[in-house]
């Protein structure tokens, strides 16, 4: 079977390779450790072979910032452990650089086994963590077999990945059984996962880890903007966060509309993906609206305009300026993004109608009033509506933060099952090298 796959798996790089090609030239995108990916493990790492380590697979900024507190506390549970986190996207290796210290983290190799064994053979894991429902068969295998330990952490099933598990339910059965837990984050994941295989004894409901992160320490560009913003009195202040294709001009065209009653407004948009900086810098100058990048913005008054977050990792202490928040993916159909980051400040949150990814966490905000959800028709009228109500829009906010506090100790939960892992990972390592000695 993993012949087969693997055969499969090349053959499909092979045919997508000219995709490929044309994303590392023209986009700069894959370039960045690709000879990782490949198998050369980083000399930081190699040299590290002598101590323990705790392997963590984290897919982009998302699964990033959902591990942070869970990093922290494996920091300080096992201190003569070293913590690694490898991430698929630049993104993600960025933000996992700043959070983690760069010497700990690295780019997942391919699912082949001639860019895996390098890895297992330089940090010899104890415990492996996959961040969400990462299933690699060939890199699954090779860690089982190395007698490391395997968790699937904060694992959940979406809506729209559950069809493609259903029809690979039999493909999967052995993929499955390599992992020891799964930790799920709703009782509905633990009957997703069941429905695609997992056997129940395996599958533990710990919750969402994206409710334990906590916020970062600030960065200067905060206290910077906010010191702007009061000195220039521009407001209100409206961050459009995780924006994608096709959002960007509602929001803008909603942006014009707002200026008409709060001429100083400001909207602080931050696209999803760094590729699309130009683009949307290039459609907002189309509009006739200022627009300051936040690269080279250097203190100028950007009342009535638009400040283009042209950086990573610095849009979840930005919220915290908000008077509203917009979090995107969701006036399309791409499945919406992490709402949470705002209802920590206590923002107000409007999403549009489209947050199949976030399923749980939207719904339980809507149960408890806490969030706004509207069509691209209607979103005008509603930004106007809730700037010009201080009290709607502070209870909105005040809601969203009390919905978010109420569901944080995801951490802890899983923290004490990967404790337990790493005490059975310690029998079962010994038991295969000792018989792979005989």
């Amino acid at each position: 079977m993993y012949l087969i796959y693997s055969a499969a798996l090349a053959l499909g790089l092979l045919l997508s390779l000219p995709y490929w090609l044309v994303q590392m030239f023209r986009h700069d995108k894959y370039r960045a450790g690709l000879r990782e990916r490949l198998g050369q493990v980083p000399t930081l790492l190699a040299n590290t072979s002598a101590r323990d380590t705790i392997w963590i697979h984290a897919v982009s900024v998302g699964e990033v910032l959902a591990i942070s507190s869970l990093v922290g506390q494996l920091r300080r549970r096992f201190p003569a452990y070293r913590i690694v986190v490898s991430t698929t996207t630049s993104t993600g290796q960025q933000l996992a650089g700043e959070r983690f210290g760069s010497e700990s983290v690295f780019f997942f190799p391919l699912d082949f086994a001639f860019a895996i064994r390098p890895y297992l053979d330089a940090l010899c894991p104890r415990l492996v963590v996959l961040a969400e429902t990462e299933l690699w068969p060939n890199f699954l295998r090779l860690v089982k077999a190395s007698g490391a330990k395997i968790a699937v952490a904060n694992a959940r099933i979406s809506d729209r990945s559950l069809p493609g598990y259903r029809m690979a339910r039999h493909l999967l059965a052995k993929t499955l059984t390599d992992v020891d837990v799964f930790l799920a984050q709703t009782t509905q994941d633990r009957e997703r996962l069941t429905e695609i295989g997992v056997p129940p004894d395996k599958i533990q409901v710990t919750g969402n880890l994206k409710f334990d992160v906590a916020p970062t320490q600030e960065p200067p560009i905060v206290a910077s903007l906010r010191a702007s913003f009061s000195r220039a009195a521009a407001g209100p202040v409206i961050v459009c966060g995780s924006t994608v294709d096709g959002e960007e001009s509602l929001l803008l065209r909603t942006f014009e509309i707002v200026r008409g009653s709060n001429p100083r407004a400001v909207m602080v948009l931050a696209p999803r993906h760094p590729q699309r900086f130009r683009p949307v810098t290039d459609l907002v100058a189309s509009l006739g609206i200022t627009c300051w990048q936040r690269s080279l913005w250097s203190g100028e008054d950007v009342g009535g305009s638009v400040l283009l977050l042209d950086t990573i990792g610095e849009l979840a202490s930005i919220y915290s300026l908000a008077h509203l928040a917009f979090v995107g993916g969701s006036l399309v159909e791409h499945g919406g993004h992490n709402i949470l980051e705002p209802a920590q400040f206590g923002v107000p949150i409007i999403i549009g109608p489209h947050y199949e990814n976030f399923r749980d966490i939207v719904n339980l905000f809507r149960a408890n009033d806490a969030i706004s959800v509207v069509g691209p028709a209607e979103l005008p009228l509603t930004f106007i509506e809730l700037l010009s109500n201080e009290s709607v829009r502070a209870g909105l906010g005040m809601r969203a933060y009390q919905t978010w506090k109420g569901q944080t100790g995801a951490t802890g939960r899983t923290l004490t099952a990967l404790q337990a892992l790493v005490s059975q990972g310690i029998d079962r390592r010994l038991a295969v090298h000792g018989s792979s000695a005989k």
